[in-house]
């Protein structure tokens, strides 16, 4: 067994195979600031690293997995920031690739509830499963907000569900977790207040087999979704959304709670 080690913002420990990574700031319903990011990261390679350790779940404490960037800090920076850190995050806590890039490809569990929203999609759908708790809210919000959805679209398209992926992605509304798991994109819902009890079976069952066997299909998985991911930003961050005036503006409608703002495309 692996002690629980303590961060003001994540958490991790490991029993009997089973490691579990928890987002803690809910206070702030687990919104990715920087130092989230990092801290999560940390998290990950200790995982990665942990001998004893052979499947992850990763769940956040609170009203809500997380409810994705943390707008004030990452989405209301100056530009001289955004042109200098080539987009909302800082070069250090880039939360795009915390699962892929792993040493030993070793399966992790998202188990989530309340709110998966933008970036935590992301972090979400990267894990090779995802279990949800009725009622789990799933938005797409870089739509709205002028950031584009390009990578959220490919990693539910990743997942089997092509035409859903384009809806969610163009639209950016809301969708729940028994519509994701129609459209194939989650493996299951649990019940209201199960949803980690369901996760630690599952994960259970992972544990029990060989690891290198089970690591080889999560290598060559993370494989093909890191190549998906990598060509997705190779054709848009030369857009540079997050330098537009509609990109202001959305931003600007989400802190006033305006809704339908007027947009100019450019």
């Amino acid at each position: 067994m692996t002690e629980m080690q303590h961060s003001t913002l994540v958490d991790y420990s490991c029993r009997s195979g089973i490691a579990e990574i928890v987002l803690n700031r809910p206070d702030k319903l687990n919104a990715i600031s920087d130092e989230l990011s990092v801290a999560l990261r940390r998290a990950l390679r200790a995982f990665d690293g942990d001998r004893s350790a052979r499947v992850g779940i990763i769940h956040g404490r609170g009203r809500a997995f997380s409810t994705g960037a943390d707008v004030e800090q990452r989405q209301m920076r100056t530009r001289e920031e955004f042109e200098r850190y080539g987009g909302p995050q800082h070069p250090d806590a880039h939360a795009g690739d915390l699962i892929t890039r792993s040493v030993n490809c070793k399966p992790l569990i998202a188990a989530v509830h309340g709110y998966v929203l933008g970036l935590a999609v992301g972090i979400a759908l990267e894990c090779e499963l995802v279990v949800a708790e009725a009622g789990t809210k799933f938005q797409i919000t870089e739509t709205p907000r002028g950031l584009g959805g390009a990578r959220y679209w490919a990693l539910v398209h990743f997942a089997g569900c092509s035409t859903f992926a384009t809806e969610v992605a163009l639209t950016g509304r809301f969708f729940d977790a028994e519509e994701a798991h129609r459209e194939r994109l989650i493996c299951c819902v649990a019940a209201a207040g199960e949803h980690l009890d369901v996760a630690r079976r599952i994960a259970a069952d992972i544990a029990a087999n060989p690891p290198l066997s089970v690591q080889q299909s999560v290598r060559a998985r993370r494989l093909h979704l890191e190549t998906l991911e990598r060509q997705v930003a190779a054709q848009t961050d030369l857009m540079r959304l997050y330098l537009t005036e509609d990109f202001n503006r959305a931003v600007s409608a989400y802190v006033n709670k305006e809704e339908r703002p007027a947009y100019k495309g450019r």
